[in-house]
């Protein structure tokens, strides 16, 4: 990122909601990066899950093959449940964890400024809940960047929360491939090496935010998206996507956890792909209670993973044609259909594809356990309905039969209604 770029951001805040294994190491990238003029906030639930001496010390520890690093300087908010303004408390350390809990914050004590980037990686399933808290504080000039395992998160939040596209923030999509766990609060070790691929929702404005990809005084391969598209400080809609085109710049900025920019269609490729190996790994590993490297050592297993492989492949197909048949839809009279381009279902979304991807993630991560088979055994709740649940849902909207999908939601929702150390 630019010293310039760095400093027209000087008097944005950064808020990061979901402090488990992949917030923290978000958390402690963005702070590593970003100078301590920039404000990153840290946001907890309740003050008693903010009461930790790590809290106190507002630091975030991440350890990778045995060396550790840490980063201080955080702020951290805490939901008022007082508040219907989406307010926060910023957290006073100096409180007792019992004066924590029983502390009733006075109006200025309260944050209720709006939020201009908001990083979420709280679990699927607990987004919509704690972004109604802060709705009131989001704006159409705000930026919220979703990292969760799963898909239809986004199209969730439009339906439930932002159905006004004139008051909506502006989103950004990621898809994750970091291993990492919590070995404490705060502590989290990054256990694998991955990438962060995200890309920005198409505006309700109309706005193309990847124009220069359609640059043909330039070949291909020379094209890359450039945060000019976004917006610059001499368009007169500037402060409508400030928030935006800073929230992509440090991102881009985040060269330890690889951080790319790409084309929307490309992260919901890599969106798709992870989704299908989530559906298989998860729900079997939570169901039979091993680790990945558990899988597919027979013929039952591999049968159970071919098959949620062809039911999402025929579902991307089916969602893809029809998305593109509305696409040439929207076409003006005048234009000859024949001679558009129309692009193929990719070949990284066919059965035989999505069957390798799962093998070689499986193999990767053979000594890990899933976060579904943690979440069982930990009584909370999974990211199912976002995974293969997803999957149903989109069979169901093209009339693709989903019948193993089914199956292993209905198998992972009686695993947990059944407590796991039961015994006769």
């Amino acid at each position: 990122m630019s010293p310039e770029e760095l400093n027209s951001i000087s008097d944005m805040r950064f808020y990061v909601l979901g402090l488990g294994p992949i917030g923290c190491l978000l958390a402690h990238n963005l702070r590593s990066v970003l100078p301590r003029t920039h404000p990153v906030t840290l946001i907890q639930k309740t003050a008693k899950q903010a009461w930790t001496p790590q809290n106190a010390a507002a630091k975030i520890t991440v350890e990778n093959q045995g060396v550790r690093q840490s980063t201080d300087g955080f702020d951290v908010e805490v939901f008022d449940k007082h508040s219907g303004s989406g307010g926060g408390v910023r957290f006073n350390p100096k409180l007792s964890r019992e004066e924590s809990a029983g502390f009733t914050p006075s109006d200025g004590d309260l944050r209720t400024e709006p939020i201009e980037a908001l990083f979420i990686t709280t679990k699927a399933h607990s987004t919509a809940p704690a972004l109604s808290h802060l709705a009131p504080r989001l704006t159409s000039r705000s930026t919220v960047v979703l990292l969760q395992n799963g898909m239809g998160l986004y199209e969730d939040l439009v339906q439930r929360i932002f159905r006004n596209p004139e008051s909506r923030p502006h989103f950004i999509l990621a898809s994750n491939t970091h291993g990492a766990w919590l070995k404490s609060a705060f502590h989290v070790v990054h256990a694998g090496i991955g990438d962060i691929t995200f890309g920005i929702v198409p505006d309700s404005r109309k706005r193309d935010f990847e124009s220069s990809m359609a640059d043909e005084s330039k070949p291909l391969y020379e094209r890359s998206l450039v945060l000019d598209d976004i917006t610059s400080p001499d368009d007169l809609s500037f402060d409508q996507y400030r928030s935006l085109r800073h929230t992509v710049a440090v991102l881009r900025s985040l060269d330890a956890l690889g951080c790319k920019w790409s084309p929307i269609a490309e992260v919901q490729l890599a969106m798709r792909r992870k989704l299908v190996v989530n559906a298989i790994v998860n729900p079997l590993t939570a169901v039979l209670g091993c680790r990945n490297g558990g899988l597919f050592k027979d013929e039952s297993s591999q049968n159970m993973m071919r098959s949620v492989c062809e039911e999402a492949a025929a579902a991307f197909s089916a969602q893809i044609e029809s998305d593109t048949q509305s696409w040439l839809d929207s076409l003006a009279p005048g234009v000859d259909k024949s001679q558009v381009p129309v692009g193929r279902v990719p070949k990284e979304l066919g059965a035989d594809a999505l069957e390798r991807e799962v093998l070689r993630v499986t193999h990767v991560t053979r000594g890990n356990m899933s976060s579904m088979l943690s979440d069982v055994r930990k009584n909370n709740p999974t990211e199912i309905d976002f995974l293969n649940g997803y999957l149903v849902r989109l069979g169901e909207q093209y009339n693709i039969p989903m019948p193993v999908n089914r199956a292993l939601v209905q198998l992972v929702k009686m695993r947990c209604s059944v407590p796991i150390d039961q015994t006769f």
